[in-house]
């Protein structure tokens, strides 16, 4: 049920029974909200609960069903006439998952599409004017990115911090910014400079609306929290009236136990000899890694943007040339020389952008799940598909994938059942060594859960994981070690006692004064 607004404040936002539908599947059941001006109002939820179906009404880009209402500061939109004119003119500013950026563009060229390009007589753009002012913006935002580079040769944190700076450079507190996940690719340095921005938009008088899976930023930032389920709001409160139990209730329908680092996972003391060592590996932005992980055992890969986790792990894939240093699988040397090797010696990876780089987005679930297996339902001169389909479905229901069929498109699964689609993809083949970039990145709380029992039983059949990611709370919730990257090199192996996210995140950042540590 939703709360009232306040007296004499005057809703920034209101939704009245918005109803949508996707092939006759209630997405939306009748939602409202009131979301009021000059606040930071968070709308949570789990993977396909609605949330970014209702951002994509406001926005426009999808149109709800006869009969609800759309009230921006006061002024009735149907929903029947509403566009994403209409949302821009009404002082709507979006940045939605897919951020909306051309990756072929400038980033100052990116900006001018929604800004306009400064013009100089009269016709000619005045591409100073244009560099100069968007790099004005940029630095305001505290973005270190030059407005000259193109965006696709960006860091993906890049991209996600140059699409904020965009929605961010209108000061005009009739403005009011819609993020979704703004901050799921983000470290957590990154994160914090974000939400001091935010706070200052809100100083301003400017209404946020914010979507997020992690809850200890909303508990933090947020002055009222909305939440779905299934397509109907099942709490609406002030955020000093709810706490991270409580939210985890409203959105999953049940209690999840508290995160608990160390339990029930095995300590290096137990482990036998390496199933994976790395000596001196020098790939991409990694200059000298050292690590080993043994069989049965999840090791943590943590470092800020730079420090070299993802080339480290493209490079264990064969998705990167490496310059020097050894690689050695059970105890014997590796030359992986492209991905097809990696997958013949055993390796998978579950890549940081999944629709990039994971996801057939235009084909369907089933497809996606049996692509690293093609092979394996040739019949005669032709892929058995009928097979193929079978074994993608039972695979849907064991990684509790959820979806309408398994024909629908994998685009139009939610993050989290993506990922879960992907990691079935590669469970299938039970690989020996996984390799894992931020493998919880926008999913929420009971799915993450999920994603980290999967992998830990993966592991207890004999295997091992290698996870980088930028959540260090995940890595101390879900690692038996964690080695730590700062420059490209491994300065720091934490375990025991001193596997938590503090001791993580104070060795990512101290500044690189001790001596490289070569793992044993």
């Amino acid at each position: 049920m939703n709360a009232p607004p306040e007296p004499g404040v005057q809703p920034a936002v209101r939704l009245t029974g918005i109803h949508k539908s996707f092939g006759g599947v209630p997405v939306l059941r009748g939602i409202s909200l009131d979301v009021r001006s000059g606040s930071l109002h968070a709308l949570l939820g789990g993977n396909g609960s609605g949330k970014s179906t209702t951002l994509k009404i406001l926005a426009g880009a999808h149109r709800a069903a006869p009969g609800g209402a759309i009230r921006i500061h006061g002024k009735e939109h149907p929903t029947a006439h509403y566009s994403p004119a209409r949302a821009r003119a009404a002082g709507l500013r979006f940045v939605h998952q897919d951020l909306g950026l051309v990756p072929d563009l400038t980033v100052g060229e990116n900006f001018a599409l929604e800004g306009g390009f400064p013009r100089r007589l009269g016709t000619a753009v005045d591409w100073r004017a244009l560099y100069r002012r968007t790099q004005e913006h940029l630095d305001r935002a505290r973005v270190a990115v030059d407005a000259r580079t193109p965006v696709g040769s960006l860091r993906p944190s890049d991209r996600t911090l140059v699409a904020i700076a965009r929605a961010l450079r209108d000061d005009d507190p009739a403005i009011t910014l819609v993020l979704d996940e703004p901050t799921a690719r983000l470290p957590q340095h990154e994160v914090e400079l974000l939400l001091q921005s935010l706070r200052e938009c809100r100083e301003r008088g400017q209404t946020i609306i914010y979507v997020s899976h992690r809850l200890a930023e909303v508990l933090e930032i947020a002055d009222h929290v909305s939440v779905l389920r299934d397509g109907v709001v099942t709490a609406d409160v002030p955020r000093s009236r709810t706490d991270r139990a409580g939210l985890i209730e409203a959105i999953t329908g049940a209690t999840l136990p508290e995160p608990q680092p160390g339990v029930g996972v095995r300590r290096p003391e137990s482990t036998g000899p390496p199933l994976l060592r790395v000596r001196a590996l020098s790939a991409g932005a990694v200059l000298a890694a050292d690590l080993r992980v043994a069989a049965g055992e999840v090791v943590g890969v943590a470092g800020l943007v730079g420090s070299g986790r993802t080339s480290l792990l493209r490079a264990l894939f064969g998705d990167l040339r490496v310059r020097a240093g050894s690689v050695e699988l059970a105890g014997r040397p590796v030359t992986v020389s492209d991905p097809p090797a990696a997958m013949r010696l055993g390796i998978a990876m579950i890549p940081e952008d999944r629709a990039a780089d994971a996801g057939f987005m235009d084909r369907p679930l089933w497809e996606n799940i049996c692509a690293a297996g093609l092979g394996e339902h040739w019949h005669g001169w032709r892929i058995d598909k009928r097979r193929e389909r079978a074994e993608a479905t039972a695979l849907v229901a064991r990684y509790g994938v959820k979806a309408a069929s398994p024909d629908i498109a994998f685009a139009a699964l939610s993050g989290g059942n993506q990922q879960k689609a992907v990691l079935a993809r590669w469970f299938r083949g039970s690989p020996r060594l996984l390799l894992l970039d931020e493998p919880t990145q926008g999913v929420d709380a009971a799915a993450r859960a999920d994603i980290h029992r999967f992998v830990r039983t993966h592991v207890a059949d004999g295997n091992a994981a290698l996870v980088a990611s930028s959540d260090f709370e995940e890595l101390a919730e879900l690692c038996d070690r964690v080695i730590v990257l700062r420059e490209g090199r491994t300065v720091a192996e934490l375990i025991g006692a001193e596997l938590t996210e503090s001791r993580i995140s104070q060795s990512a950042q101290q500044d690189r004064t001790d001596e490289h540590v070569d793992a044993p």
